[in-house]
């Protein structure tokens, strides 16, 4: 038998198979072994948003936005949920759920064209990431070149993004957060034991709902990014068909056995975010604290070639100069995990959106993944590339987190489209999650109408 007939064929992970229909877990212990998207989500998540631009905004404000970090964490994973209970009611991706909704279309509608855009702009962010992570091996290995660690990571990725699937990104993402929070979260816990540093009196000021004068394009990029940001709002669904979630559920079929199926596995997607949503939490609050008690008090602000040098105190200063190596191994797993969680995910979205587009048929898996591999090449390489043009990371950063923050308003609406207009009635959450779904929409559009009103009026 040749070696092709024995190839097993790649199971469609976007169609339903009656076969592998299951019953949910119903204990707290079995449907913790279920979770894995959020960790690949939290791996994304506890990167650039929390590394460089939750630190900076520490670093040049100081406490005074610790409100905008707590707001950004809680409010946005209402919406994440909704957008998780339609793609699991119906089957469909995110992508194809936002682009039932209403408005103008030119072969697909504007929320996806918006899409399309914030992508192009992050990949500033993602740049940043190959600029942060070559400026740590920089820093071990002096003889090396930023711009030749760049191109070491690039071949690296693609060696890992094209030859794996969903359970090897989330077994690395896994990994990957739990190190660097730990330690993290461990440097942030002797902050608070050094009264020069750190004293409560400034973190009630922090939850005080002030803006500051300087820093508005920080607090905003943070608030697009931190927490649950508007590319991983997209990515979500994509692993949670990945998973499994939708396929056990089964397709919808009207019957009382499917509804009951279909909310045992949206409650384990609800586990799934809120086991996520603590870790990147504690993970930013721990960053902003290390950005605003260390970096702020003494002056320091990361930008260009000294970003890591400067991130590197919140270590050295809390824990002793003896954890200088262990800063750098946190970083290179915290940015490297940035990059390839999202590209892992933009490329599968960036794939569906050709589907929409009409490239390829939904039933045609094959075509998917052939889509899906060219587009971790053009991810990548274009983010690579603008780190080797631009060659600052705060502000590549600044730029992606500002292009999240302006989709967020747009994917709001849209999430009250899909749950008032598409979600399968005998599949709504109840009256509180409604609630809990409309304060953190229009606190979303809010923040970002704020932020638009103040720029407009200066």
């Amino acid at each position: 038998m040749s070696a092709s007939a024995q190839k097993a064929p790649v199971k469609d992970l976007y169609s339903f198979d009656p076969a592998e229909v299951q019953e949910p877990p119903r204990t707290f212990g079995s449907i913790l072994k279920r979770i894995g998207p959020g960790m690949i989500l939290s791996a994304s998540i506890v990167g650039s948003g929390e590394l460089i631009a939750t630190t900076t905004l520490g670093a040049e404000v100081g406490y005074i936005c610790l409100w905008i970090i707590i707001l950004s964490c809680l409010v946005k994973p209402a919406i994440q949920a909704e957008i998780g209970r339609y793609s699991i009611s119906t089957g469909e991706t995110g992508l194809a759920g936002f682009n039932r909704v209403p408005g103008p279309r030119f072969g697909v509608n504007f929320i996806v064209w918006g899409w399309a855009a914030m992508i192009t702009m992050t990949r500033f962010q993602i740049g940043a990431m190959f600029g942060g992570v070559s400026q740590v091996l920089n820093q071990l290995m002096p003889g090396v070149p930023v711009w030749i660690w760049v191109i070491v990571l690039l071949g690296v990725t693609l060696l890992l993004l094209l030859g794996g699937g969903y359970e090897r990104i989330e077994h690395l993402a896994t990994i990957k957060v739990a190190l660097f929070t730990m330690l993290t979260f461990l440097a942030a816990m002797l902050l608070m034991l050094n009264p020069q540093d750190f004293q409560w009196s400034q973190v009630k000021e922090g939850l005080t709902f002030q803006l500051p004068k300087d820093g508005l394009t920080t607090a905003v990029a943070v608030f697009g990014i931190t927490g649950v940001g508007a590319a991983e709002l997209f990515m979500y669904p994509y692993w949670c068909v990945e998973k499994g979630y939708a396929r056990y559920a089964g397709k919808r079929d009207g019957s009382e056995a499917w509804r009951k199926r279909a909310f045992g596995w949206i409650t384990v997607m609800n586990v799934d975010i809120l086991a996520s949503m603590l870790i990147y939490t504690v993970a930013t609050i721990a960053f902003y604290l290390l950005g605003a008690g260390i970096l702020h008090s003494r002056g320091l602000v990361p930008k260009g070639e000294d970003m890591i040098p400067v991130l590197s105190n919140m270590y050295t200063q809390t824990l002793g100069a003896w954890s200088l190596p262990l800063f750098y191994a946190g970083a290179i797993a915290t940015l490297y995990g940035t990059i390839f969680a999202a590209t892992a995910a933009e490329s599968r979205v960036a794939a569906d959106m050709c589907r929409l587009l009409g490239k390829f048929e939904a039933s045609d898996y094959q075509a998917r993944l052939r889509y899906r591999r060219r587009f971790v090449w053009i991810l990548t390489c274009a983010s690579a590339g603008l780190y080797l043009v631009v060659q600052s990371a705060v502000k590549m950063v600044k730029a992606g987190g500002v292009a999240q923050a302006a989709m967020l308003p747009v994917i709001a609406v849209g999430v009250l489209v899909l749950r008032y207009r598409e979600l399968p009635p005998e599949i709504r959450p109840a009256a509180w999650q409604t609630v809990g779904l409309w304060v953190a929409c229009l606190a979303t559009i809010g923040a970002v109408g704020y932020y638009l009103a103040s720029s407009l009026l200066r």
